[in-house]
């Protein structure tokens, strides 16, 4: 059976509702990174200490899910009804092949390293 990675870069905020939204249709993991990045939203600029400065990048959580190929497109589907808030700097998902997975405990490989 073919693996999928999905890798989703959200609003920090939005983390906690999406891991709900992931779990109840059960997907069993994933790994999750702080990073920033840009994109449409391309930065804004903030005053500290009285001086106006630019953010050129902005916040964001990445997602990184390894699922089934059968499983990848609801998950895709649920990540994003769940991280939309109908405002710029929603997010990006990529879906993409998965030559190979393994489960380092057990030696269980692809689907069933799962």
């Amino acid at each position: 059976m073919q693996v999928k990675l999905i890798i989703a870069a959200i609003k920090p905020f939005k983390l906690e509702e999406v891991r709900e939204a992931l779990t109840s249709i059960g997907v069993r993991g994933m790994m999750v990174t702080e990073i920033k990045g840009f994109g449409s939203q391309s930065g804004h600029t903030e005053i500290y200490r009285g001086a106006e400065y630019a953010v050129n990048f902005v916040p964001k959580v990445k997602l990184e899910i390894v699922v089934s190929e059968a499983m990848a497109e609801q998950v895709v589907e649920t990540i994003a009804t769940t991280a939309k808030t109908d405002k710029i700097g929603d997010g990006k998902i990529f879906v993409l092949d998965v030559e190979s997975a393994m489960r380092v405990r057990t030696g269980e490989t692809n689907a069933d390293a799962l």
